[in-house]
């Protein structure tokens, strides 16, 4: 990793993916995944990862503490826990961040009349409570931010009013949340001037950070953020994938990549490792089960494809001729060591060392076990194909409560598909069920419910392959909802047989599902272990 570097020309990344980003729909994460992504966004080279809500829940909690014991060290980022503008949600915050080298608390109170109404305060009563929360924070933590939440729909002479209380109490960095995407960028760019400029104690010089923290729903967030920098801002709040509440965050690549392609506009830098971010995105999508879309821009699958003939004979006379930037940048890469049937553990320790995974001991005979399968069905196997296999080991959780370990498939015009399916649960107990299906996935699923007994309703499942061909391999995101509630889970499996791909991707949200709801209690019953959820 890079040595960070600060000056008035760089842009510090804030990274709430493993907050506001795990707020999204079925993003569910565990302790362990979310330390794995808050590793990878340390190589990334994030200056800030918000690491989560600590007082939300004892397990976010241990999450934020782990993070900052192992990530948070004295060359690594700095580590933030938000809280309310309440006094046990900032010491719980504290709690779960003061063990890092750098730590940070965030705390927030709604400042828009639409907020202080949900509040019950008037706006005096709402400055009483940043000043307590502020000087609360400080005397706990020399780093203090403070956000106006949905200061989009504030009036500007309170905002300013809101920030030099914060200002006068400690606060560090002033962040200002556009929290339901309302804003225009030259209308957010012009309110920020503003306050930058009006609110005592915090104008050019003092040594305030400005920050902005912009939502997508009308699919403005990007350049709300690119607006702000223009203006003084020089912290940005953003997510991996764009990911988070409603119709996401700002998109950390997107942000990343303005400013590295467009360097004689805004004359700004970032900390930020730009070959690292396609290894980021998967890790997260991965993790958290949710597909990017072919067209996003950066780390979408169509982002470096032509199609169009003219666009075709452009790239191959001078790439930059339709591409501003190149897929190398971002760390898409084409392996120089072709890998097949007859390469060996050291070689693909080498490639996957290359693409970045360190890879060592058990963890990597498995992927060379799984290597070697594909490579018997594939001439060539690809760094895409190598990254979705260090993906699905990774899915696939030794922990878990369940692991798949055999599958049949009977299907075709002539009868009704029958799958079998063979587990184990926690205990090492083998459980296997056979049943019949609409077809081999919906067989497939029948017997994993069977076994494990977790009633949910199958929202949302996506199927792509990996590369071209028809000996691709198949990755398989899913969505589920336990019965009767609002909460989802996401699951990921990679496999060259799309039908074991759709089940690893079912058994890992079913896991996730599980483990999130509460007691898990295993009790073989036959072949079919029963499974007990308390919310």
């Amino acid at each position: 990793m890079a040595t960070r570097t600060y000056d008035e020309h760089t842009v510090i990344i804030f990274d709430t993916t493993l907050r506001d980003g795990e707020q999204s729909p079925g993003a569910t994460l565990s302790s362990a995944e979310k330390l794995e992504i808050a590793r990878q966004l340390s190589v990334l080279g994030v200056d800030v990862i918000e690491a989560g809500f600590p007082a939300a829940s004892p397990d976010d909690l241990r999450a934020v503490q782990r993070i900052a014991r192992e990530v948070g060290t004295p060359d690594g980022p700095t580590v933030a826990g938000l809280a309310r503008a309440v006094e046990s949600d900032i010491r719980t915050a504290w709690e779960g961040v003061g063990q890092a080298a750098k730590p940070r608390i965030h705390t927030f109170l709604g400042t828009s009349p639409s907020h202080l109404a949900m509040l019950r305060i008037d706006k005096a009563e709402g400055l009483q409570r940043i000043r307590r929360a502020v000087a609360l924070a400080k005397s706990l933590c020399a780093d203090v931010e403070f956000s106006p939440m949905d200061a989009g729909r504030t009036d500007t002479e309170y905002l300013v009013s809101a920030c030099a209380v914060a200002v006068e109490c400690g606060a560090t960095t002033l962040n200002i949340p556009d929290t339901v995407g309302y804003v225009m960028p030259t209308e957010w760019a012009d309110t920020l001037e503003m306050l930058i400029n009006e609110t005592p104690g915090a104008g050019p010089g003092s040594g305030v950070i400005w920050s902005v923290h912009c939502h997508n729903d009308l699919g403005l967030a990007t350049a709300n953020t690119l607006a702000g920098l223009r203006r003084g801002v020089r912290q940005v709040e953003v997510t991996i994938n764009g990911i988070g509440e409603r119709a996401g965050n700002t998109s950390l690549e997107e942000v990343v990549m303005a400013i590295h392609t467009r360097k004689s506009f805004y004359d700004l830098r970032t900390n930020i490792d730009s070959t690292q971010i396609m290894k980021t995105s998967r890790m997260v999508r991965n993790y958290m089960g949710m597909p990017v879309q072919p067209n996003k821009a950066i780390v979408g699958a169509n982002a470096f494809a032509h199609e169009s003939g003219i666009h075709q004979d452009g790239v191959l006379k001078n790439a930059a001729t339709f591409e501003i930037m190149t897929p190398e940048t971002i760390g898409l890469t084409q392996s120089k060591l072709v890998l097949g049937k007859h390469s060996g553990r050291h070689a693909l320790r080498v490639r996957l060392s290359e693409l970045g995974y360190d890879v060592d001991g058990d963890e990597l005979m498995d992927v060379f076990r799984r290597f070697k399968t594909l490579a018997d069905m594939k001439k060539t196997v690809t760094d895409a194909d190598l990254e979705a296999l260090v993906a699905d080991e990774a899915a696939q959780k030794p922990e878990d409560y369940f692991r798949l370990v055999d599958i049949q498939v009977v299907c075709g015009t002539m009868g009704m598909p029958t799958a079998t399916v063979k587990m184990l649960n926690q205990r090492g107990e083998e459980l296997i069920v056979a049943a019949v299906g609409t077809g081999p996935v919906d067989a497939s699923y029948r017997a994993v419910d069977e076994i494990i007994q977790a009633p949910s309703a199958l929202l949302e499942f996506n199927v792509h392959s990996v590369t071209e061909g028809i000996d691709a391999l198949g990755e398989v995101t899913v969505r589920i909802a336990p019965a009767g509630s609002s909460r989802t889970f996401g699951g990921y499996g990679a496999d060259s047989d799309i039908v074991v791909s759709s089940v690893k991707a079912y058994v890992a949200a079913l896991n996730r599902m599980i483990a999130s709801m509460g007691s898990a209690e295993v009790a073989p019953e036959g072949d079919v272990a029963m499974v007990g959820l308390s919310a």
